[in-house]
């Protein structure tokens, strides 16, 4: 545990010293701010609270459109996987929307509902539905029909087998498709933001864009990276440990 823990710092700390470097021989700083110069912006902004507040704002658009992707995706996932019928007519419909790109729905979203939040919310959503129906279906088809047969032979009701025999074995499918999501959401999200949203990172990102500040866009960046990674490590994990405990 304790030298895994030291590669990884060992790792982190030559990606920065890489940066450094890189950064000094850039002729002008302007171009590539080294770790101090990103390091001084991110105290600033977090000291003013703009940067915590452009972050909370990213952040309720990522969880609204994940919990939104989720619940839909995985209640048709599974009706996909266990209906053969439904699967046939709705496949065709699944390949288009996967093959649709996002930065459509977002624009067809704004033009057609405005520049709202729940327009937002829904575009995002929208672009990840897709993906999670494929790996939920996946899961559903893979699921021991013993397990189905025994329930059915006990008679166990349609609520308790969906409870104590689809979701256990459908668990490491629902992580990957909840992992996948969150990676793909947020990124979503900000273009999101900076296409039609008046806050928010992405909307900072492009303010900084159009002022060349190169060291503000390192600094929201890694405030945001960090705070989704922090997320994954003290959320995402301890639920798939909480999820597959039933392995061990």
């Amino acid at each position: 545990m304790r030298s895994s823990f030291l590669i990884q710092l060992a790792s982190i700390v030559l990606l920065v010293a890489l940066w450094q470097v890189a950064a000094a021989a850039m002729d002008d700083s302007r171009l590539l701010p080294g770790p101090v110069a990103v390091l001084d912006v991110l105290v600033r902004d977090i000291g003013d609270g703009e940067l915590p507040y452009h972050v909370g704002v990213t952040l309720a658009r990522v969880a609204a459109s994940f919990v939104l992707a989720m619940t839909i995706g995985i209640a048709i996932g599974i009706a996909m996987g266990r209906a053969k019928t439904l699967d046939r007519f709705f496949d065709s419909w699944l390949i288009l929307f996967l093959n649709i790109p996002a930065l459509v729905t977002i624009i067809l979203a704004y033009v057609w509902f405005g520049l709202v939040e729940a327009a937002a919310i829904g575009a995002v959503a929208i672009n990840k539905i897709p993906t999670v129906v494929v790996t939920v279906r996946e899961g559903t088809r893979a699921l021991e029909r013993d397990y189905m047969e025994m329930a059915e032979v006990f008679r166990v009701g349609q609520w308790r087998q969906l409870q104590q025999v689809v979701l256990p074995q459908l668990y490491p499918f629902l992580m990957a498709a909840a992992r996948s999501g969150l990676a793909l959401i947020w990124k979503i999200v900000l273009v999101v933001e900076l296409l039609g949203r008046s806050n928010g990172v992405g909307f900072q990102l492009y303010l900084f864009f159009q002022l060349f500040d190169v060291a503000s866009i390192l600094a929201y960046t890694i405030a945001f990276v960090a705070v989704i990674q922090t997320i994954e490590l003290t959320l995402m994990r301890p639920v798939e440990r909480w999820a597959t405990r039933w392995r061990r």
